[in-house]
């Protein structure tokens, strides 16, 4: 991520996890957690950030629905809507500050 800070912010704030810590000044890194799930939020070193094709991260949750009104509540920018998948998931997709494309979803 290009600020550890704003992202940790971000995903505390907006997406519902906590912190974990920080570590290193800037801060240079941070986890974040949402039930048996964490995420290590690392500083970019060259200022670079990668983008991904498809997902960065997909997260099972219990209420697809649900959080995605939650998070729309929070300002979140939803970038795909709920919807049944041919995988069999219902999922909607999320965008963070650095542009990674994360999925939320359940099994249908």
């Amino acid at each position: 991520v290009a600020d550890v800070g704003k992202s940790e912010t971000f995903y505390c704030e907006k997406l519902g996890f906590k912190s974990l810590g920080t570590w290193g000044e800037g801060p240079e890194f941070a986890i974040v957690q949402s039930g048996d799930v964490s995420v290590a939020l690392d500083r970019s070193r060259d200022g670079s950030i990668p983008t991904n094709q498809n997902w960065a991260a997909y997260f099972y949750v219990e209420d697809a629905d649900g959080l995605c009104e939650k998070m729309r509540g929070n300002c979140v920018d939803i970038v795909r809507e709920p919807e049944d998948m041919f995988y069999g998931s219902r999922d909607f997709d999320v965008r963070d500050p650095d542009g990674h494309l994360l999925a939320f979803g359940h099994d249908i």
